[in-house]
C-alpha cells in the first residue's frame, strides 16, 4: 500500500513540476523576444533609414 501511495506523490510532485518548467521555457521565450525587439529597437535608432 506504502508503494501506491510513493507512486500517487511522486506522479503529483512530477506533475507539478513539468508545469513549472513549461512556464519557465515560457518566460525564457518571452524574455528572448523582448531582448530581440530592444536589440532591433537600438540598431534602427542608431542608424535611422535613409531616405531618398
Amino acid at each position: 500500500m506504502a508503494g501506491r501511495w510513493h507512486d500517487f506523490i511522486t506522479a503529483i510532485v512530477d506533475a507539478l513540476r513539468r508545469r513549472d518548467d513549461a512556464a519557465l521555457r515560457d518566460e525564457r521565450r518571452r524574455a528572448l523576444d523582448r531582448l530581440a525587439d530592444e536589440k532591433i529597437h537600438d540598431e534602427k535608432r542608431k542608424h535611422p533609414p535613409q531616405s531618398t
